[in-house]
């Protein structure tokens, strides 16, 4: 298969990487190319200049630091994500929406990089990433910045990142997760290689007798035109005790906050009853990792 390419450039670091993208302003940075060929192939990208940062090994594996801070390398593939030891014993909600991308193939090439800076709405990680109040690192000419994913998305199909700038890494601080258990759940019209209808994740941290939720986070994606949280319906339910009542007012308040779209996906009505609906059942299966039983 042939691809439109003006010029290939392969970076040998990071600090090249980033020189290379300030000499050709106009190049896009590749990396598993699980998006951008796509993109090559269907016209958007024909032509354009490349550099690649898939040899970069330094950007991939997971860690965790000596404060807690759990640091997921930007090239670390979804495979590697979901069979990650330190990702299976703190994060197994974000090893489920690694696990959930695409089918084998896309999920070996693919990155969580790739994922987040893509911009798009279903992007199957970054609701959770959101849920867990990450915070993206990149590095450009000037040194390293970090954002919190709460401001990473601008809008549609574009993050905060700067033309010379690359993704280094997705951090995960201790209180973020500590403590905390969750559940993301993919809606879509296929279990393989479709792009979700609607993804939903939520995690929770109860009290020590169990019976009361202390704090709860809920992101979707594609509820609008960025990954987004439920900051209404997280108001709603915090300080209430674990049952029935507490669900139900969690999955309607999340109406206030959420704007999907008609597609030909789904239409918006659909997608309004799934959110609700995905926002009950996955606040259920959170609380239930928690060791919580309803009332």
């Amino acid at each position: 298969m042939k691809y439109d390419i003006k010029k290939l450039y392969e970076a040998a670091s990071l600090d090249e990487a980033i020189s290379l993208l300030d000499e050709h302003p106009e190049a896009k940075i590749i990396a598993g190319g699980s998006d951008v060929l796509i993109s090559i192939r269907g016209g958007e990208l024909a032509g354009c200049t490349l550099v690649s940062i898939y040899g970069l090994d330094d950007l991939r594996g997971v860690t965790v630091d000596e404060d807690g801070t759990i640091r997921i390398g930007s090239l670390t593939s979804f495979t590697s994500i979901a069979r990650n030891e330190i990702i299976m014993k703190y994060l197994p909600y974000l090893g489920e929406a690694a696990a959930s991308v695409g089918g084998p193939q896309v999920r070996n090439i693919g990155t969580i990089g790739g994922n987040t800076c893509n911009g798009v709405t279903s992007a199957d990680t970054a609701s959770t990433l959101l849920a867990l109040d990450a915070i993206i690192e990149v590095k450009g000419k000037d040194g390293y910045r970090r954002i919190p994913m709460k401001n990473w998305y601008i809008k549609a199909k574009v993050v905060d990142l700067k033309p010379t700038e690359v993704q280094t890494a997705i951090l995960i601080p201790k209180e973020s997760y500590q403590g905390y258990f969750g559940n993301y759940y993919k809606y879509s019209a296929r279990h393989a290689m479709d792009i979700a209808t609607c993804g939903c994740s939520v995690n929770v941290k109860l009290s020590d007798d169990k019976k009361t939720i202390e704090d709860v986070r809920i992101a979707y994606g594609v509820a609008g035109p960025v990954p987004l949280r439920a900051g209404t319906a997280e108001a709603a339910v915090k300080g209430r005790a674990v049952n029935l009542e507490t669900l139900e007012l969690f999955s309607e308040k999340v109406k206030d906050d959420i704007n999907p779209r008609t597609s030909w996906r789904a239409s918006k009505e659909f997608r309004t009853h799934l959110m609700t609906e995905l926002a009950r059942r996955c606040l259920t299966e959170s609380i239930s990792r928690s060791g919580g039983i309803f009332q």
